[in-house]
């Protein structure tokens, strides 16, 4: 046997594995701002109202300041003065807009804390940002109360029908409305269509980068380099919807590659926070669908090494996303710095 050999393999994997575990590690930004000759890497947030944000900044257990300053939690958050700070690579935007409607704009600077709510993207920004040389842009577009079986369904999904009780109904393909009918009648459409969010959403994404230099100054160029999705509490409370969640999910992440002419973008799922693995009915078919599209869960290889499910229930503190987890700020850092490790990790490995 070569012990030469042998010893130099174990001390390179004991290095590569020092290294990875020193990546999860996050220090204080340093202030630096990211060489703009390079392409921005754009990583668009997508889903309803916990992808919002809800999670409180200010106040006693439960917030933000509480956890970092009282726990001792997220400590890159803050500088020696006790004072948020500010990563000077990556931006954060946010906007958002009803359906097809215009956009209003809610974030515009390089990415801190401040407002009086935050979202998972705090967590996100800072992991991508360490696993990243290039600018990084967080675009995030989306609303609450939205569906991915009705207002987010996305381009290319065909009608199905299901049955409940006695009756089979016949729920709207992409464009189709209204959301559904009772096979056999005429369906009377509404003011809104299947995937008119989805619409929406891009578009106001697709606006952002046209004027990349209003939201990222100085930049002249960007490639889409992933999604995050945080969504499904409303899917829950239909159980036709429920039944194609993993179909539909499927279409979504197809669709957004093509949409934003992105064929190897990353993507990254959260589930919802208070669905555990032994969870039943509707709740127990929205977690086993947001799961079984991970790369790693064998069920597509395409997504092999460039889709992650972040399962999220270990890491909330309570409450459900109906309540927004009562507004719990770890709830939303956990599962923000989750999603942001799932896609450093996606990143590191393509490398």
């Amino acid at each position: 046997m070569n012990w030469k050999k042998l010893f130099s393999l174990a001390t390179v994997f004991l290095f590569q594995a020092a290294a990875l575990s020193a990546q999860d590690e996050l220090p204080r930004p340093d202030g630096k701002p990211a060489d703009i000759t390079k392409p921005v890497q754009v990583y668009i947030l997508l889903g309803q109202s916990n992808m919002l944000g809800f999670g409180k900044i200010a106040g006693e257990d439960g917030s933000l300041e509480y956890a970092v300053k009282e726990k001792g939690l997220y400590p890159y958050l803050i500088d020696d003065e006790g004072n948020w700070t500010t990563r000077q690579d990556v931006r954060n935007v946010r906007v958002m807009g009803s359906g097809k409607g215009g956009a209003r704009q809610f974030n515009n600077e390089f990415l801190t804390i401040s407002g009086g709510r935050i979202g998972p993207e705090v967590g996100i920004g800072h992991y991508v940002g360490e696993a990243t040389e290039a600018p990084v842009l967080l675009l995030k577009s989306c609303i609450g109360n939205r569906s991915l079986g009705w207002d987010l369904l996305p381009p290319g999904s065909p009608a199905f029908e299901f049955k409940e009780g006695d009756k089979a109904f016949h729920y709207a393909a992409y464009k189709e409305s209204p959301l559904k009918w009772e096979v056999g009648t005429k369906p009377e459409p509404i003011n809104w269509y299947a995937g008119m969010q989805y619409d929406g959403d891009i578009a106001r994404a697709k606006q952002v980068l046209k004027e990349l230099d209003k939201y990222y100054p100085d930049a002249k160029e960007y490639e889409v380099a992933g999604f995050f999705w945080w969504q499904g509490d409303k899917d829950r409370y239909n159980p036709g919807h429920a039944s194609r969640y993993e179909q539909n999910l499927v279409q979504l992440i197809k669709q957004l590659r093509k949409d934003f002419n992105a064929p190897h973008a990353n993507f990254v799922c959260a589930t919802l926070g208070q669905t555990a693995k032994d969870a039943e009915g509707v709740e127990k078919q929205i977690l086993d669908a947001q799961l079984a599209v991970d790369g790693n869960s064998g069920k597509y290889q395409e997504f092999k090494g460039n889709v992650a499910s972040v399962y999220s229930h270990p890491l909330s503190k309570g409450g459900a996303s109906n309540s927004h987890y009562g507004g719990n700020a770890e709830t939303y850092m956990n599962i923000g710095e989750a999603m942001g490790k799932a896609m450093a990790r996606l990143i590191r490995e393509q490398k």
